[in-house]
């Protein structure tokens, strides 16, 4: 295949040998950003911006639409739709999702210095301010997960900076659970729920059937083999609905259920927000 000299860009052959490597890939124009619609797209003339779950009646060849415009197609890459933006461009960029990749996009030192302590090491790449460390595997993405850090995978886009070092790993859970949204906390004056008004007698005040809800959720958290978040909260919305408005629960069997959650990972915060947020959707 040839590369026509009047698309040549400085861009364009590392773009052909990631897209060759399988990577989605785009052109970024001055100040890291996609390259806007082109007329034909202008405004939502095309049918409006593609996205995961409507990709969008769109078919036009220019690189429109951001993150969705990312290809690995060489001929597309060197077409003299994408000519303009290849000799107009500042960057490359890569759809990490489209690649089955998730980056964690770490802005300053400090949020250097939080992934050093929390998450486990893999292919890291130097950015201007910070670095970018690099799962194998996808997840939503999100900006602001924490101070300084970004989430980009499924329909994001990351500049492309080289491989860096490091061996690429499986994406962990923990920065899959940075983008979990759940209810607003509504935080108790306590962990324990309170006994139904009017003092109603408990229905199956049974220690036997107590310790083996209490035994079942511990079980179901040790066991999550992802998804941990969620499965804590799952699991203390089932002893919520169960127990939670006859007085059965006391202090020492949330204890439990945060020690189990705590030895999978989650924090004494994380735990004190599920818990609070279970009271929440159960309106309790």
């Amino acid at each position: 295949m040839t590369q026509p000299t009047m698309i040549r860009g400085e861009h364009l052959p590392t773009a052909l040998s990631l897209a060759a490597s399988g990577v989605p890939v785009l052109p970024l124009r001055a100040g890291k950003v996609p390259f806007g619609n082109c007329p034909r797209c202008a405004d939502n003339a095309c049918g409006g911006r593609p996205n995961m779950k409507n990709p969008g009646p769109c078919t036009c060849l220019a690189p429109c639409h951001g993150w969705a415009a990312a290809t690995t197609d060489p001929d597309v890459l060197i077409s003299r739709v994408w000519g303009r933006a290849w000799r107009e461009s500042a960057a490359v960029a890569y759809h990490p999702g489209g690649a089955g990749l998730t980056v964690v996009d770490l802005d300053n030192t400090d949020a250097i210095a939080w992934a050093d302590a929390n998450l486990p090491a893999t292919q890291v790449v130097r950015t201007t301010r910070g670095e970018h460390w690099i799962y194998r595997g996808t997840m939503p993405s999100a900006n602001a997960v924490r101070p300084g850090v970004d989430v980009k995978s499924l329909m994001s886009y990351a500049r492309w900076l080289g491989t860096g070092t490091g061996t690429l790993t499986t994406l962990p859970e923990v920065v899959r659970a940075l983008v979990v949204r759940e209810p607003a906390p509504i935080r108790p004056a306590a962990v324990t729920a309170s006994a139904p008004a009017g003092g109603g007698r408990c229905p199956h005040r049974s220690p036997a059937f107590l310790e083996r809800g209490i035994a079942m959720a511990e079980q179901r958290i040790a066991q999550a083999a992802s998804a941990v978040h969620a499965t804590v909260f799952s699991a203390f919305l089932a002893v919520l609905s169960t127990h939670g408005r006859c007085g059965c629960l006391t202090e020492a069997h949330t204890a439990r259920l945060f020690a189990a959650a705590q030895a999978k990972g989650e924090s004494p915060r994380h735990c004190a927000d599920a818990w609070a947020n279970a009271l929440h959707r159960l309106g309790m």
